[in-house]
């Protein structure tokens, strides 16, 4: 036993001995609901957030996507070009720079990731992005401010060509609406301690997800339920749809058709869409967002502000939001004449949407706004039309006509026309 334990590396026999101390460990518990222990050996490496790896929306590779860019910043020094989505998918071991994409758009969505500039020249042309990587999903507010086409990208992206990327906007949205139901302030800044405390007990405690008061950063824990029986029914419809192909692939076949797996994925597509919006609708309907394009918005108000802005005026009567934004509109003005300033646009607007729920909502600031509005629409002439416009020209080409016909009796008169 000497000569072997000669033989041996030094750090062989001190695992060995580690062993051994482990299995003295176990077997001094009582607890048999763990029966089985893990040693790790060997060097500790970059460290990745365990939120990445536990987060309940993000897929393996969404969470590998993250690893790589994450790996790439850490390797030129934190500030450095994207890496391209060529890269990625080397790195990744993913064989489509579309999957690449679609999880960049689901990080982005998350709010893992974010797009705050897009570079151009002076001439105009397009350069690159300027991308921001967070150890843990930014809060609303913080996104709103540092990407300002966050909201209407969430918009966009229920539209997606992917039903993966469709669901985590609905997903989104569905959280904010459901917010806004409970009459929270969607730009509230939690303290990062108690975001983090949220997700921890959302991520412990598994059979309570459905709690309406539990949270995972972006997503209430409804709108994580909702996201789940989304999946799994997209899911279970691909499948069916999967099966529906295969066996009408000989028919298309036989059709000479070229494009067999585009009329396929074309068809499940649909149906999924279909499938997810009622999956969303169904323990929440979504905030019928205004669709009066005459509403006219605080200019001081951001892109992103006005898509928020319209989940509040949603929640209030139709004749009440031009008066409401109106009062708004005229409390910032007033900053100027040495009121308080309104560091919160969304905020106070909040407020005034709430009073004119409850019928409590008099207009005052707002008055001279909508007045003064009126006012300059008074003094704009409407703009001639064409038929005005015609009319105008046969006038002054008669009146023209008749004035050198008058000058011509006159010259004749006076014998002006003879040499």
């Amino acid at each position: 036993m000497a000569d072997e334990e000669e033989t041996l590396r030094p750090e062989t026999i001190a695992l060995d001995a580690l062993i051994k101390a482990t299995v003295a460990k176990i077997r001094e518990q009582t607890d048999p609901s763990h029966p089985d222990a893990m040693l790790f050996m060997g060097n500790w490496h970059q460290a990745v957030p365990a939120m990445v790896i536990q987060d309940p929306v993000l897929e393996p590779v969404d969470k590998l996507v993250w690893m790589v860019i994450m790996l790439h910043a850490r390797e030129t020094g934190g500030r450095t070009a994207f890496p391209d989505y060529d890269t990625i998918a080397s790195k990744t071991n993913v064989s489509s720079t579309s999957t690449v994409s679609r999880a960049i758009a689901i990080l982005r969505l998350t709010r893992w990731l974010t797009l705050c500039a897009r570079i151009r020249q002076t001439s105009g042309r397009f350069t690159g992005n300027v991308y921001i990587l967070h150890d843990e999903p930014l809060p609303l507010v913080d996104a709103i401010y540092l990407d300002d086409a966050y909201m209407a990208f969430v918009t966009q992206s229920q539209e997606h060509h992917h039903a993966r990327v469709r669901r985590v906007a609905q997903a989104v949205t569905a959280s904010l609406d459901m917010d806004i139901r409970r009459g929270e302030h969607l730009a509230d800044q939690e303290s990062a301690i108690e975001r983090r405390l949220q997700a921890v007990k959302m991520l412990a405690d598994t059979s309570r997800n459905n709690d309406k008061s539990g949270r995972y950063f972006t997503f209430n824990a409804a709108a994580l339920s909702q996201l789940k029986n989304s999946s799994d029914t997209g899911i279970a419809e691909q499948s069916d749809q999967h099966q529906f192909s295969k066996a009408e692939t000989k028919t298309h076949y036989s059709s000479g058709c070229s494009s067999h797996y585009k009329k396929t994925t074309t068809t499940t597509t649909t149906q999924n869409t279909h499938n997810e919006k009622k999956a969303f609708s169904e323990s929440s309907q979504s905030i019928p967002l205004p669709t009066d394009q005459t509403l006219i918005y605080p200019p001081r108000l951001s892109e992103n502000q006005k898509l928020l802005a319209d989940r509040y005026l949603a929640m209030i009567a139709p004749e009440d939001r031009q008066l409401v934004l109106d009062e708004l509109q005229g409390r910032l003005s007033s900053e100027q004449k040495g009121m308080k300033p309104v560091y919160d646009e969304l905020r106070f607007l909040h407020s005034l949407c709430k009073a004119a729920q409850k019928d409590e909502f008099v207009p005052n600031l707002g008055i001279k706004v909508a007045e003064a509005r009126k006012e300059r629409v008074r003094h704009v002439q409407p703009p001639e039309d064409e038929t005005q416009k015609a009319q105008t020209a046969e006038e002054r080409e008669r009146s023209q006509a008749y004035a050198r016909e008058q000058l011509a009796k006159l010259r004749a008169s006076l014998n002006m026309d003879k040499k």
